[in-house]
């Protein structure tokens, strides 16, 4: 604490002056630093509160995002489903008429050995016939 000298009516009035003088600096001077701090701390509020807002902006843009991928897996999935599936149906078509083919290649595999066999059986009766006649052109000859 500050003595000061005493004088004539009390207290040295310069000591005291200057002294009130010095209280009255520092006291300026703090509340100067905080007026200054405190508009440090509205800028970093302010600051903080654009910051919670780019936050929050960011989250909800996270969860659009989160969203938006879920449905686009979901509707991938769902197209791969339907992808899988006509071609499965392609599948057992193509498969279908191979085998609707095959068939008819076998009926008409089979149609042609029975010609095939018909054609011998002709050939063979003609060629009898022919046997026939030449045997009884070989019987005219003796005679």
């Amino acid at each position: 604490m500050k003595k000061f000298d005493r004088s004539l009516n009390g207290y040295n009035v310069i000591q005291v002056n200057a002294f009130l003088d010095d209280v009255i600096n520092r006291v300026d001077d703090m509340i100067t630093k905080m007026k200054q701090k405190d508009l440090e701390i509205d800028r970093l509020n302010k600051e903080l509160e654009h910051y919670k807002k780019m936050d929050a902006t960011l989250n909800r843009a996270v969860v659009v995002a989160e969203e938006a991928a879920s449905k686009y897996k979901e509707a991938s999935l769902n197209e791969s489903d339907l992808i899988v599936t006509e071609a499965k149906k392609n599948a057992n078509r193509i498969i279908n008429d191979a085998l609707m083919k095959a068939e008819k290649l076998e009926g008409d595999a089979a149609r042609l050995r029975r010609n095939i066999v018909a054609y011998k059986r002709r050939v063979r009766s003609l060629i009898e016939q022919q046997a026939d006649i030449i045997d009884d052109l070989d019987k005219i000859d003796i005679e």
